[in-house]
């Protein structure tokens, strides 16, 4: 199972001059192996992008994106790396949505497509990234 972060959703959403093909191809060539999960975070992160759920739907539909509730063992564990991350210093804003995509991966052993793999590689190094080079 690969968990698909939102920047991935919204590079392909947004049609991100930059990204979106990237993107694109990465979740092409992942489909042919592997299911592609998403859960209720990168859900609420990435449907900025869409007036209505019925518009995500038809974007990224569920037959090729599974839906996928939050662990609550991820839930504890992105608290613990959110804590690590403010004893480094770290502002409070924009980091608890990463933590629960990275600890929903460690707790059921996936893997991550991201564009943006730092914080995941510094809180969840057991995890798997998929990122560009």
């Amino acid at each position: 199972m690969i968990l698909i972060d939102s920047s991935i959703l919204l590079d392909i959403a947004s049609k991100d001059p930059v990204w979106s093909e990237w993107s694109l191809l990465s979740i092409a060539d992942l489909a042919n192996n592997f299911a592609l999960c998403i859960n209720p975070i990168i859900y609420a992160e990435s449907s900025v992008k869409f007036n209505t759920p019925e518009e995500f739907d038809k974007a990224f539909p569920a037959e090729d994106f599974v839906r996928e509730n939050l662990p609550y063992s991820a839930a504890f564990l992105a608290a613990k790396a959110q804590i690590a991350y403010r004893r480094r210093g770290g502002s409070r804003t924009a980091t608890l949505p990463d933590f629960f995509i990275g600890a929903h991966a460690a707790v059921s052993g996936y893997r991550i497509l991201t564009r943006d793999p730092r914080r995941f590689r510094r809180y969840f190094p057991s995890v798997e990234l998929i990122a560009p080079k």
